[in-house]
């Protein structure tokens, strides 16, 4: 296409479209999150420790907080551009444990740089994870008759554990592969409002399309104000099966297309069954393979794991050296 074909091809400027800064939109967000929190309720009485990880939150998630009645500390609220999620927020929580034990905070919320995952910290300094915070709501709005779908989804990479408890309230988790695209997709399909994955991703579709950890947190504190029980009580819904993951690197062709290893893969999860689980697969971004496995048995969780990230190991190497 010569010059003047292609600028004729190219729509004219007053076609185009126009940015516009809105002004207030930090206000705008914090209005909406606090419209979130179920009315007539206050966090007032409540010392409450929040990590922004010096990234999105750093402003808004204090802000909403201190205007809900709280008692506020807040952490990692000072980016300066490089120290967003260093040693701090959901991918960081140590440092907010600490804090939560010294300052005798009710809770701790953990966020991350962009503010759409959290974990939590409850009164004596434990973590809560993703797992944990989805059994959590879907009990909550399961007994006030606001969950949807009769069930939550999640990844395969969830508890077995969670699925065991919300089989208790009768309730059905939906798993899908990792990634939230994945879980508010399958959510959708169900007619589920609820979704989130163990890394503390927590998608509430009747509020937003996507995650935020703060709207999540929220939820959370609701829960903790109806019941006045401290979080290690109100947050621990089920005992997590103990569960390991390990990452196998490789070169050349991925050790997932051997005949071994899948054969290895099949034994290991037909032995589990019914008593735990194992997961083998390929990331998306490296050439790694992920080998998770839980079992109500430590031990034998252990040994199915190191088993098979040892046998993919020798089925790697001597492929490599094959090529070689």
């Amino acid at each position: 296409m010569g010059k003047l074909a292609f600028a004729a091809s190219l729509a004219k400027p007053t076609k185009l479209g126009r940015a516009s800064r809105l002004e207030d939109a930090p206000g705008r967000y914090i209005e909406a999150a606090k419209a979130s929190f179920p009315k007539g309720l206050s966090l007032e009485g409540l010392r409450i420790a929040v990590d922004c990880a010096n990234g999105a939150a750093y402003k808004v998630a204090p802000t909403v907080l201190w205007e809900l009645g709280a008692e506020v500390v807040p952490v990692a609220v000072a980016p300066d551009g490089f120290n967003i999620n260093r040693d701090c927020g959901a991918t960081g929580p140590a440092r907010l444990a600490e804090l939560v034990r010294e300052r005798r905070a009710d809770l701790g919320i953990a966020l991350d740089g962009d503010a759409d995952r959290l974990v939590l910290v409850d009164e004596l300094g434990q973590i809560i994870d993703g797992d944990q915070i989805l059994a959590t709501i879907a009990g909550f709005w399961h007994r006030t008759g606001r969950l949807t779908g009769g069930g939550v989804v999640a990844t395969v990479m969830s508890n077995l554990g969670l699925e065991r408890h919300l089989g208790t309230l009768g309730l059905t988790l939906h798993r899908t592969q990792v990634g939230d695209r994945y879980v508010g997709e399958r959510m959708r399909e169900h007619g589920c409002n609820l979704g989130g994955e163990q890394s503390g991703h927590v998608i509430l579709s009747d509020i937003g399309t996507t995650g935020d950890g703060l709207v999540a947190a929220l939820q959370v504190l609701a829960l903790l104000v109806e019941e006045a029980r401290p979080a290690s009580e109100v947050c621990r819904r089920f005992d997590p099966l103990p569960q390991a993951l390990v990452n196998v690197r490789y070169t050349g062709a991925s050790p997932m297309g051997d005949a071994e290893v899948l054969r290895a893969i099949a034994a290991a999860d037909k032995a589990l069954h019914g008593h735990g689980r194992v997961l083998v697969r390929a990331s998306g971004t490296e050439p790694l393979i992920r080998i998770m496995a839980e079992a109500e048995d430590e031990a034998e969780m252990r040994a199915t794991v190191e088993g098979l990230a040892g046998l993919i190991r020798a089925r790697a190497a001597a492929s490599a050296l094959k090529k070689a």
